[in-house]
């Protein structure tokens, strides 16, 4: 395998570089003096639940098959990006170019079999992983901020993806169910309980209990090989698509959703069910 020549950058490189470095200068712009009052209010604090708005629509706009939504909402992403890192700038913490030579970095150094000394390698995807995750581990061990396995995890994770990636970082020291049919077990342990505390009507017994049974469904994911963000998405899709369909059968018959009844509702809903590829 021959070493990648990293120089020249590509038209599609110098292109992409120009580009940005005006959007970089216009986010620079909007926060000056003699830009947007908006902008120059927006904090670190206050940027949170955009971002992860816009980290949100991309994935939606791939799971939409939509390459135009995706661009667009791959822009606003970035965007978000260069806020942030503008914001820091200004306080002199970092700049978006720190941020770029950082990651840069971090993609060389975890590509040995690519960017390393001497003649280049071919790896299986199985080896790139394990050693991405090797060099990670490395890397994590230089670091005097964190000292528990779990440290690094984001708190601010999706629950059902945090949970799952609790999962993966323990099963690294040997601790975690030795197969996926032992989670099944699991899940029925917890069900069996969750019962309980609902015949019990101890209303905080069954908050734990719930998310004693989420966790081990999110970590049942991980062991078959799922993203239970994905599966609980593809979920929530399949079900607003017949849901859909069941407001559309009612309207052709000239009701509405609040004139049916449960029973009517149940029958048909078990029709749009039997409906192909709903």
């Amino acid at each position: 395998m021959t070493k990648p020549d990293l120089t020249p950058p590509s038209d599609a490189a110098r292109c992409a570089g120009e580009r940005f470095a005006k959007l970089v200068e216009l986010m620079r712009t909007l926060r000056s003096s003699v830009g947007c009052a908006w902008d120059r209010e927006q904090t670190l604090a206050s940027l949170r639940p955009f971002i992860l708005e816009e980290a949100y629509e991309v994935v939606d706009a791939i799971d939409r098959h939509s390459s135009e939504d995706l661009c667009d909402e791959l822009g606003d992403l970035l965007l978000e990006a260069v806020f942030v890192a503008q914001i820091c700038a200004e306080t002199g913490e970092f700049t978006i170019a720190d941020s770029a030579n950082a990651i840069n970095a971090k993609l060389i150094r975890r590509h040995p079999h690519v960017f390393g000394k001497g003649t280049a390698r071919e790896l299986s995807s199985r080896e790139v992983k394990a050693q991405w995750e090797q060099i990670k581990s490395q890397e994590r061990g230089g670091r005097t901020t964190a000292s528990g396995l779990l440290d690094g995890i984001p708190d601010s994770l999706p629950s059902l993806m945090r949970a799952s990636r609790i999962g993966a970082r323990t099963a690294k020291v040997g601790f975690d169910w030795a197969e996926s049919r032992d989670v099944l077990k699991k899940v029925d342990e917890e069900l069996t309980e969750l019962r309980e505390a609902i015949d019990a009507e101890e209303q905080d017994h069954i908050d734990e209990e719930l998310g004693d049974l989420l966790f081990t469904l999110a970590n049942l994911a991980r062991k078959l090989n799922l993203d239970p963000e994905s599966s609980l998405r593809s979920a929530n899709q399949k079900f607003k698509r017949r849901f859909q369909l069941l407001e559309e059968n009612l309207s052709k018959q000239g009701r509405s959703l609040r004139e049916a009844t449960s029973e009517e509702l149940e029958q048909e809903w078990r029709a749009v069910k039997l409906t192909p590829r709903r």
